[in-house]
């Protein structure tokens, strides 16, 4: 018998994961900021998909963003990464993403 997968609504499918893991930001090192690190020391960046995944389940629980379980990162680099990706344009991208493949799918009735 074929065992199926639980997901709460914050967790990542790996289909949409492929859909949107090349839209997420970038992140550069302004040349113009002076750094205590040499790039590649200090913390290593939280994974984006586990970033996601805590910005999903704040979205969807409606917690502060101080109460996001550790399992997601620390909670104020994922507010922060939030931030930057909302001023980036991250999620329109992928809510038009969305629209784009739920029309292709189902149909969207613009003229409504």
């Amino acid at each position: 018998m074929e065992e199926k997968k639980s997901y709460q609504s914050w967790t990542i499918s790996d289909e949409f994961w492929d859909a949107v893991k090349d839209q997420i930001p970038v992140k550069k090192r302004d040349p113009k900021k002076k750094y205590k690190n040499a790039p590649g020391q200090g913390r290593r960046p939280i994974p984006p998909r586990k970033v996601l995944e805590g910005i999903f389940y704040v979205l969807r629980t409606g917690c502060q963003w101080k109460a996001i379980p550790r399992e997601y990162g620390c909670a104020s680099s994922i507010h922060r990464y939030y931030q930057e990706w909302v001023a980036a344009g991250f999620f329109k991208t992928i809510w038009v993403l969305g629209l784009t493949k739920y029309d292709e799918l189902q149909g969207i009735g613009w003229e409504w």
